[in-house]
């Protein structure tokens, strides 16, 4: 079974454009994304698909495998679709490239789970929700799962409900998933459902669809760039890590 990883990355970002070039610590963001998920002992192989020939200059310049892709893809899932679709893989893991503490484990995980359960075509991690803040946040995608960790809904609402305030574990969604490949194409061809469309969510049209999602559950934090704080957010906890590493 082979494995590949493929790290979306879009110039066009509407709150943040041209952000996976950004500059953290002296590199581009996609560089720290990428040499992070190289250090994966599941994949076979490492790409970044992008949209613009930027980035792609940038990949190449720092050694990565990198493809053009569209500019006119809707989503990430779609843009890497274009970037298997010629490649003879088994499992594709999707990677955020707006995503610099990514930790290689996390994408081991998910191979793992397709790897080991053949009846499993999507995997997505989760971590427990444990700051009132990112529970109470809309940006924060929230989970819940049944008693084998699969998916039942995700909403940018606080899930479950809590009625009667008893002890209840909260997760939250981290944007990281696998694929089988045959399924990353029956994916790309479901229409939009309407809860998709309510909770802007496109993994609520494969729980819609009837399939379902594999959760993995993780301890490792990560930190999506989506604003220039965010990036400053993130020099600063590199630069906290690199000092405890020292000491």
């Amino acid at each position: 079974m082979k494995v590949i990883g493929v790290i979306p990355a879009r110039w066009g970002s509407t709150r943040f454009e041209g952000k996976v070039l950004a500059k953290i610590s002296g590199k581009p963001m996609i560089q720290h994304v990428w040499e992070r998920a190289g250090q994966s002992r599941r994949l076979d192989e490492l790409i970044i698909a992008c949209d613009d020939k930027r980035v792609l200059e940038a990949a190449q310049q720092f050694g990565a495998t990198a493809v053009l892709t569209s500019p006119d893809h809707p989503s990430g899932s779609d843009r890497i679709a274009e970037a298997v679709a010629q490649r003879d893989v088994d499992i594709v893991i999707n990677i955020q490239g707006d995503e610099p503490l990514i930790q290689s484990s996390v994408i081991d995980d998910l191979a793992r789970a397709l790897l080991e359960d053949p009846s499993c075509v999507m995997a997505t991690a989760i971590k427990v929700l444990d700051k009132k803040e990112e529970l109470l946040s809309p940006n924060v995608v929230k989970v819940v799962v049944d008693k084998d960790n699969n998916a039942l809904y995700f909403s940018r609402s606080v899930i479950p409900y809590n009625r009667d305030d008893q002890t209840i574990t909260y997760y939250k969604h981290l944007g990281i998933y696998a694929y089988r490949k045959d399924f990353l194409f029956t994916f790309k061809e479901l229409p939009k459902s309407l809860l998709e469309k309510a909770e802007k969510l496109e993994q609520l049209r494969v729980l819609e669809s009837g399939f379902k999602i594999k959760t993995v559950v993780t301890d490792i934090e990560t930190v999506g760039v989506d604003t220039p704080e965010d990036l400053a957010c993130v020099e600063w906890l590199l630069k906290d890590r690199e000092q405890k590493l020292k000491e």
